[in-house]
Parts: structure tokens; sequence; C-alpha cells
């Protein structure tokens, strides 16, 4: 087994992307031969409910991670919610998931968004640049 610090989690349905406030983090590679990983957050209690439904009816959610450094580009498992612990008003939650691919080529997605907010030239590259390394949360508006 080989763990890791986790940096960020988010989760994503087809129509959004949450990010969850993780106070400590620590993701787990199995390396079974399912391809079976371990992810436990420590969150403030307020997320709780982002969790409780999949919890509860045993539904997959997909979560993003980014681990070891902020950099690093995210990483999606198709998970279920294990455990949901309180702990004087934090939580500690459980997921047990495998790796997948979601719809989220991110430079794509920067480029695009980049472009929309009237970016050119030298200071497109500028902005992609910074923003590429800092991955500030895009939501693009849907086509029509």
């Amino acid at each position: 087994m080989k763990s890791f610090r986790l940096i960020s989690l988010q989760i994503v349905d087809e129509e959004n992307v949450t990010d969850i406030e993780i106070k400590e983090g620590l993701i787990i590679n199995k390396e079974d031969a399912s391809g079976n990983w371990l992810i436990e957050v420590f969150v403030d209690e307020k997320f709780i409910p982002h969790f409780e439904e999949a919890c509860e009816e045993q539904k997959d959610i997909v979560v993003q991670v980014v681990i070891t450094k902020k950099e690093n580009d995210p990483a999606a498992f198709k998970s279920k919610v294990c455990t949901i612990k309180r702990i004087n008003g934090n939580a500690s939650i459980l997921l047990r998931g495998s790796l997948t691919k979601i719809k989220n080529d991110y430079p794509a997605m920067l480029l695009e968004y980049l472009l929309e907010q009237g970016f050119t030239g030298d200071d497109l590259l500028r902005e992609f640049r910074e923003k590429i390394v800092s991955r500030p949360k895009i939501v693009l508006p849907k086509k029509v």
C-alpha cells in the first residue's frame, strides 16, 4: 500500500463541481487487483450533507482529488461513502473508490474560459500560465 497527503477534494456531478474544504486528508492506494483506493477526509460538519445521501443509499459519487502538491493534476474516483463520523463539530468521512475518467479536460476548459473573458496574445498566455498552476474552479455555461 502507498499513502499520499490529500490536498483538495471536489464532488463532481453532471451539473456542478462542489469544493469540499478539507482540514486534513489522506488517500491510500491499496495496490490490490481491483485497483481500490481509500480516501479519508476530515472536514467541518457543515459538509456532511454532501455525503449523507450517498452513504445511506450506497450510491456512487465521483470525487476529484489532488494529492501531494496543489500543482498536480486532479484524479477522479468513482467512490462509495463508507462511513461518516461526527467529531466535535467536524466529521471524518471515509470513501472507497477506483480511478475513473471524467469529462474534465482542465487545460481546454481554462483556455475556453479565458478566451470568453476576452484575453488574447501575451495576456492570454500570462493568464493561462498563472491559472494552470493555481487551478481556480471553472464552470463554463452550457452550450445550447
